[in-house]
């Protein structure tokens, strides 16, 4: 079932027609243009930016009479998109002074913008591979190389499914696979909603890192409360991520490995808590040994001299920690090459870590004893080590990490005087969220991204299944599968099946079942949509030619003529014009004329040869066979030959011509009735009795089909059948002699003497024509009734 284009999608869908109606433009596509523009116009036909594109698209095909139709609209809603294309129509027709009239007023209106289909856009300054595709299938069909031109245009359906010239091609040269494998089905969009994956997204980790959980908790982080600046946040994830290790800070810059703490640290996923090994508190020795014989130098330098604020030592001691504070100002550009530092344990040590607890009962310890060794020291450099306190908090601060190695080097450093002694005052800790999945980022703009996505998806979708299902009606009609087209063409939507494309496509459909008088309602309901449409009124000229309405294929020809003299259609409206009134000359010059002015319109050659038919039977075949030709999917051409061919008593050459035709067009009856009687005509009466069977069971309603079927069984000695199908004809068809001078013979054959007196006085009556025949019927007996004699001509 295909969706609807409710509002949630329609923008999407009408920017998505814009572009294809523009991009065919572009590559002289027109007729595709023509197609899609039609489509974005049934759809909402108030909205001028589809008028502007169906009107150029139109314009630009050479329906210039129909292109000036839609734009040449009521002045209080033509805006001045329309009156830009009216000029131009008005231009291409010589109706000058409308063009200047209707330029001016566009410049009178103060407020003019160009409207959204004319205003600037990007177009290609060449075409792309799919339109030069569709291009050369073209030129190979009318050269005709159908092989070629199937190719090209499969090729150019794969790249491109929406040209749809590509696909009319392939109908055009009788290769038309499923539908599902020029068209592969896709599916329906379903929208993006958050799921976890989008709620909680960790930072990823590799197998080779090992675990570790910050202590948010513990008294001694500084950084409690205080968010690092948003900077910095990003410099540091930059960096976790190209590293593998989400928590080796010190991986990267050969520094010892600092506690994360603060908004950093609540956006860790919290990992099981695992008590620092031996090796994790030892760390790399050949790290910590020059950290803490830097370390040694400079308070060897600092306790010869005295310490001023401006000393060229004090700035030397400070550096190594300014440059690692820069390091993450700068958005993670690094100073030194990345290496690894943690490496695995030895296998034969033992990694048994000791508790968690112990550890800080071993340190707080530790700090004790240091204190109370090394106060006087302290003492001693009381104003220098307070300033270097304060310095290395400041610094040091965004990553301080209180993990065994900095703790180790917290004792070296206290050993030598560089740290006082006492721990600073714990800072109060503000409550910290427990570590938990970080909050949905399924934001607002998200949501609308995703509506956003589902919304262009739902219009391709849309479009796609729109374009599949029109392929479905024409595959179908080009197949000549009319009650499937008909069916595919009710499953459309509603806006566009009150389109002329469709009620054209349903108007042939009827014409090739035969169901005229159906095919003349569709046909009349296009010429009420689209009164200066061309295409396809040679066939409505024709359904009028058998329906046998002058007055109306006379006012048919005169307008064609007015829109266009120069248009095939029109001249074969005005020479089947001549046709019905017998004026076989006339409308011979006519068909010419249409062949002339299109070389490829199999149609002007095939009603030539028709019309020839009766006079010179040679001629007439010159003109079939230049009819396929043009287009061996001709099945009237195959038809005509097949006639000729009967008439000149080559019945195996007819029976071949009428297979073909029956071939191309499978479900009409008339070619299977042709099919029969050329069987007949050989003396398989039994074999053409089942194809008049079967011409029957397609069009019950078929009169021609009926009549011969009983024929054949008057001739075969079925009467019975036989009285059944010419009673059914009389009742339809009363005016019609034959009919009721073969319901004559049968009574007579059957020995009812009144019966037959009665229906060969009504066959005087209405044909008057045939009292010799019917004289010569009475004068014979009963059983020397021949069928070839009593046939009216």
């Amino acid at each position: 079932m295909q969706p609807e284009a409710n509002p949630s999608f329609l923008p999407q869908l009408c920017q998505r027609f814009q572009q294809l109606v523009w991009s065919c433009l572009d590559s002289d596509l027109t007729k595709t243009a023509v197609f899609h523009a039609e489509r974005y116009f049934a759809m909402d036909q108030r909205n001028h930016d589809a008028r502007h594109l169906y009107a150029m698209a139109l314009f630009r095909e050479g329906q210039t009479h129909s292109a000036l139709c839609l734009v040449n609209v009521a002045s209080d809603v033509q805006c001045t998109g329309c009156l830009e294309i009216k000029a131009k129509c008005c231009t291409a027709l010589g109706r000058h002074r409308q063009a200047r009239e209707a330029l001016q007023e566009v410049l009178k209106r103060k407020d003019y913008t160009p409207e959204g289909s004319l205003s600037t856009r990007s177009a290609n300054p060449f075409p792309d591979e799919a339109a030069l595709r569709c291009r050369s299938g073209s030129m190979a069909l009318k050269g005709n190389l159908p092989e070629q031109a199937t190719l090209n245009f499969r090729q150019a359906l794969s790249l491109n499914p929406y040209l749809w010239e590509a696909f009319e091609g392939l109908c055009a040269a009788g290769c038309i696979g499923d539908i599902d494998e020029v068209f592969p089905p896709r599916p329906e969009p379903v929208k993006r909603f958050p799921t976890e994956e989008h709620q909680t997204k960790p930072l990823e980790t590799t197998t080779n890192a090992v675990p570790f959980t910050p202590d948010v908790g513990h008294p001694g982080n500084l950084f409690q409360g205080h968010p690092a600046p948003q900077a910095q946040r990003i410099g540091i994830n930059r960096e976790l991520v190209s590293t593998g290790d989400p928590f080796a800070v010190d991986n990267l810059y050969h520094r010892p490995r600092q506690k994360l703490a603060g908004p950093i640290a609540s956006q860790i996923p919290q990992q099981p808590v695992r008590p620092l090994s031996s090796a994790d508190e030892t760390g790399p020795l050949p790290k910590r040994l020059r950290s803490t014989t830097r370390r040694l130098e400079v308070t060897k330098q600092t306790k010869g001299t005295k310490v001023q604020t401006n000393d060229p030592s004090k700035k030397a001691r400070a550096r190594p920690a300014l440059i690692f504070a820069n390091i993450f100002s700068s958005s993670g550009r690094r100073s030194q090459p990345v290496t690894t530092a943690r490496t695995a344990p030895s296998a034969g040590k033992n990694n048994a870590p000791p508790p968690a607890n112990n550890l800080a009962t071993r340190r707080s310890t530790r700090l004790l004893s240091t204190t109370t060794t090394k106060q006087s020291h302290v003492t001693k450099y009381d104003k220098n080590s307070n300033i270097t306190r304060d310095r290395r908090r400041q610094i040091s601060q965004p990553l301080r990490n209180h993990t065994a190695e900095s703790d180790l080097d917290e004792e070296a450093a206290m050993q030598v005087g560089l740290v006082p002694s006492t721990s600073p005052p714990p800072v109060a800790p503000s409550p910290i969220p427990e570590l938990s999945p970080s909050p949905s980022t399924w934001n607002l703009a998200q949501e609308q991204e995703a509506q956003d996505d589902y919304d262009n998806e739902m219009a391709e979708y849309y479009l796609y299944d729109l374009i599949k299902r029109f392929a479905r009606a024409t595959r179908a009609l080009a197949m000549y599968d009319c009650q499937k087209c008909l069916q595919e063409l009710e499953q459309l939507p509603h806006v566009h099946q009150k389109s002329p494309w469709v009620l054209t496509m349903v108007g042939r459909a009827h014409y090739e079942k035969l169901d005229y008088t159906a095919a003349e309602r569709a046909f009349k309901a296009v010429r009420r949509f689209e009164p200066y449409r061309l295409w396809d009124m040679e066939i409505y000229s024709t359904l009028l030619w058998h329906l046998q309405q002058n007055v109306e294929l006379s006012f048919l020809a005169q307008e064609l003529l007015n829109i266009n003299p120069r248009s095939p259609q029109a001249w074969i409206a005005v020479g089947n014009l001549f046709s019905l009134q017998k004026e076989r000359s006339q409308a011979l010059t006519c068909f010419r004329r249409a062949a002339q002015l299109d070389p490829s319109c199999a149609y002007a050659y095939t009603l030539s040869g028709h019309e020839s038919i009766d006079e010179d039977l040679d001629k007439a075949i010159t003109f079939f066979q230049s009819a396929l030709r043009v287009d061996p999917q001709h099945y009237n051409a195959w038809y005509g030959l097949g006639t000729c061919y009967l008439r000149m008593s080559k019945i195996r050459l007819a029976e071949y011509h009428y297979r073909k035709a029956v071939e191309i067009h499978p479900n009409n009856a008339v070619l299977w009735g042709c099919v029969g009687m050329a069987v007949e005509r050989r003396g398989d009466k039994d074999n053409a009795l089942k194809l008049f069977n079967k011409a029957v069971r397609l069009s019950p309603e078929n009169a021609l089909v009926r009549y011969r079927r009983a024929k054949i069984l008057v001739s075969m000695k079925h009467f019975e059948p036989a009285i059944k199908d010419l009673e059914y004809l009389r009742s339809t068809s009363p005016e019609e002699s034959n009919v009721i001078f073969q319901l004559a013979k049968v009574y007579r054959q059957l020995g009812d003497e009144v019966k037959s007196a009665q229906m060969l006085a009504v066959a005087r009556d209405i044909s008057p024509k045939s009292l010799n025949k019917m004289k010569k019927l009475l004068a014979t007996m009963r059983e020397e009734g021949d069928d070839e004699n009593m046939e009216e001509g």
